[in-house]
């Protein structure tokens, strides 16, 4: 049970989703917010590979249920799925993953970490395999902002399912409607 009384269901409701549903008004710029950095186009990362570093920060910061449900959400927009997503979870330095991809989930640890853990070296390196300012840019973005919905899913104590079926449902959801759409 979350840590405050969010007048619903949790079990119906899990994770963020009660606690969105309690504060419609702040809500609303979150879901979009994630709506931007996840799904909007973009011209080089996939929807995937944005989804995949948040599970990545989601994982390292112990947030169960953002973490279960972007790593369903990454996995079914990868061509690869969940056996990949849990690959980079256990190990970016040997996971299956382009370079660029590596070096964009490296400065997304660092953040994770501490804004100040972002060394030139990291940014360096992406750049050296070919990371754009734009792609540095949101991967830093995407991590901070994960930090703050691990946080606000976990402050507030909220239920997680244990069943990874409840989070492929949530997937097919997401990839067909977006975030923000009941």
């Amino acid at each position: 049970m979350a840590h405050i009384d969010l007048g619903l269901d949790e079990k119906a409701h899990p994770g963020i989703n009660g606690p969105m549903r309690f504060r419609p008004e702040t809500a609303e710029p979150l879901n979009a917010l994630a709506e931007q950095l996840l799904r909007a186009p973009h011209p080089t990362l996939t929807a995937g590979e944005r989804e995949l570093i948040a599970a990545y920060v989601s994982g390292l910061n112990e947030c169960t249920f953002c973490c279960s449900s972007h790593s369903a959400f990454a996995a079914a927009q990868l061509p690869s799925g969940m056996p990949l997503v849990e690959q980079v979870r256990r190990d970016v330095t040997t996971a299956p993953v382009s370079e660029k991809l590596r070096a964009l989930l490296r400065i997304a640890g660092a953040v994770q970490r501490s804004g100040r853990a972002v060394t030139p070296e990291l940014v360096d390196a992406a750049r050296a395999a070919g990371a754009t300012d734009l792609e540095i840019h949101d991967a830093v973005l995407i991590a901070a902002a994960f930090c703050m919905y691990n946080r606000y899913v976990d402050g507030l104590g909220t239920w997680a399912p244990q069943d990874p079926a409840a989070y492929e449902r949530s997937a097919a959801h997401i990839v067909a409607h977006g975030y923000g759409a009941s």
